[in-house]
């Protein structure tokens, strides 16, 4: 998945050119991180398994992350189905007013109670658990990013995967509140917006590299790493460069790709 903006040609077809959305299945549950323009593409595949309580936990919304709620009609036009919203970087304000400026004129001209969805928002700090009526328990971390950002850390059956898009890395790295978070991981998706040398010039703008997620990766004893939040300058060809370099340090590591499937087994 891209990061700011969409990357669009024949060379960017393998890792794909969307800007975040994923889906991460907890038992039955479904959760969906972020709503950016791979928004629409899940809803097109997946609309059909899509239950009818879904929840959206927003790492921000900066525009890369919402956009795709706006293009989304396999999802947002079916009677009777809710999306729970989830943000964490608001001051405890929940997403409705933002979301709701969204769809509004002259940016959107359906506006977000004719829509036959409906959504329920919910606001929290990033840093405290957000506890679901089945007993499944969500994990949140704030992250350095410019208006805040929030990780996700989701467990179940020996099992766990953090989500840390839109990070800084800190000059003290890596940071222990996140190595505390992303201890014993399964995998960490992390944002992997820009290389060692191209860093030099973006410091402030919310981003890090592969490097330091390998970093975190050995701080933590994470077992994998899948790089996301690319850069959306970075073709399929500098990308299979970027990970034969990467998994000389960590085998484990990869860059994720679009409709990219992972499952791991219950321990």
């Amino acid at each position: 998945m891209r990061g700011s903006f969409c990357a669009c040609g024949e060379e960017f077809n393998e890792f794909g050119g969307n800007t975040p959305c994923v889906e991460i299945r907890v038992g039955d549950r479904l959760f969906i991180i972020d709503a950016g323009t791979g928004f629409p593409v899940f809803g097109r595949e997946a609309s059909s398994s899509v239950p009818q309580n879904v929840d959206l936990l927003l790492s921000h919304l900066h525009s890369d992350h919402i956009g795709g709620l706006l293009l989304c009609k396999h999802l947002l036009t079916k009677e009777g189905r809710t999306f729970n919203t989830y943000c964490g970087n608001l001051n405890g304000e929940t997403a409705e007013a933002a979301l709701n400026q969204l769809y509004s004129p002259p940016i959107f001209p359906v506006k977000m109670d004719c829509i036959p969805t409906k959504f329920n928002h919910t606001g929290f700090h990033a840093g405290e658990n957000l506890v679901f009526d089945d007993g499944i328990t969500v994990k949140t971390v704030p992250l350095k990013h410019p208006g805040g950002a929030t990780g996700y850390r989701f467990d179940h059956e020996g099992r766990s995967i953090c989500y840390l898009s839109d990070l800084e890395h800190s000059d003290h790295w890596p940071d222990q509140e996140l190595v505390t978070f992303c201890q014993n991981t399964d995998l960490i998706i992390f944002d992997g917006m820009f290389c060692k040398n191209d860093y030099s010039g973006h410091e402030g703008w919310g981003h890090s590299t592969w490097s330091k997620g390998i970093e975190l990766c050995r701080a933590a004893n994470a077992a994998s790493l899948a790089l996301f939040h690319l850069n959306p300058c970075y073709d399929d060809q500098r990308l299979h460069e970027i990970e034969r370099t990467m998994q000389k340090e960590m085998p484990e590591a990869f860059i994720a790709r679009e409709r990219h499937h992972v499952y791991l087994e219950p321990r």
